[in-house]
């Protein structure tokens, strides 16, 4: 099988069922298989801007051998649940499915493309690296089990955001986040509220959240005034002893983010990391530096 032997459809032309079939084909043995149904699909595609129309599946005489999202934002594409089924591998499907996505964003004049890796995962990033794309920072996957007991909240003036009140702050600058934490995929989240904290020596700092069914997630936040690590366990303290049964399941947190300690502090544990990698110069909406 070639390149030229692939056929490349776009993804809209199959139903959610289809997609999640052949995408949950190609996870079978993958480092962190990550499952979809649905439900998840459907949310997933919303909240993130993938645009079905141009994302691609990848077939061989009506055999599909694979999937490859695009995630379409004003100035940038995103490169997504890139998989391919496991016994039809080592056949050019990735690469075909990889330069079909780029050709795609290209033709939409869209020179900036981003995309995560999995740690680790050699194969992938190696086949990243020959088109093109660059290493910019490691990503955390962080999670907490709701049966840690949380301490008691700091001593603050906490004040609950309501989903406009939240999104406001989301909306201001935020700097090169990763996709699934930029201002865009808050928005577009269901269920998004905030908490706003002022310390009695005067630190201020904000975190908005989303808070789903059984889970917490989609964390964005910012130190105004103070120390980071001491504003996040203040606001961190004032959550989990909100939301006592709730897991939290956290992505892309930047390595260098000066708010981790006190996540590792509030128990939470590393589930695995992923490679941030860009393609092409960076839009001057995400050149400034990150949330601090």
């Amino acid at each position: 099988m070639t390149d030229n032997s692939i056929l490349l459809i776009p993804a809209s032309q199959f139903t959610i069922d289809q997609l999640v079939a052949i995408y949950n084909q190609t996870r079978v043995d993958y480092m962190v298989p990550m499952p979809m149904n649905a439900a998840r699909l459907e949310e997933y595609i919303r909240t993130y801007d993938v645009d079905l129309d141009h994302s691609l599946v990848a077939t061989h005489h009506g055999d599909m051998l694979g999937v490859a999202m695009l995630g379409l934002r004003a100035d940038r594409a995103w490169i997504t649940r890139l998989g391919v089924i496991p016994d039809t591998r080592r056949r050019g499907t990735g690469l075909a499915l990889m330069n079909g996505l780029l050709k795609q964003a290209e033709n939409l004049k869209i020179s900036f493309s981003m995309l995560e890796v999995i740690k680790n995962n050699v194969p992938a990033q190696q086949l990243f690296l020959k088109l093109g794309f660059y290493e910019v920072g490691e990503l955390l996957v962080l999670r907490r089990s709701p049966t840690v007991p949380p301490p008691d909240p700091i001593v603050a003036d906490a004040r609950r955001l309501q989903r406009a009140e939240a999104l406001d702050l989301v909306g201001r600058y935020r700097g090169t986040q990763p996709w699934t934490n930029q201002s865009e995929s808050l928005f577009n989240a269901q269920d998004v509220s905030g908490l706003r904290l002022t310390l009695a020596d005067g630190s201020e700092g904000w975190l908005v959240y989303q808070r789903q069914k059984f889970t917490l997630t989609r964390f964005a936040y910012k130190t105004e005034t103070g120390d980071p690590v001491t504003m996040a366990w203040a606001f961190l303290s004032h959550l989990h002893h909100h939301f006592l049964r709730l897991v939290t399941q956290l992505e892309n947190i930047q390595v260098i983010d000066p708010h981790l300690p006190a996540f590792y502090q509030m128990g939470y544990i590393e589930s695995f990391r992923r490679i941030e990698m860009w393609r092409g110069s960076v839009p001057g909406t995400l050149r400034l530096s990150s949330q601090g």
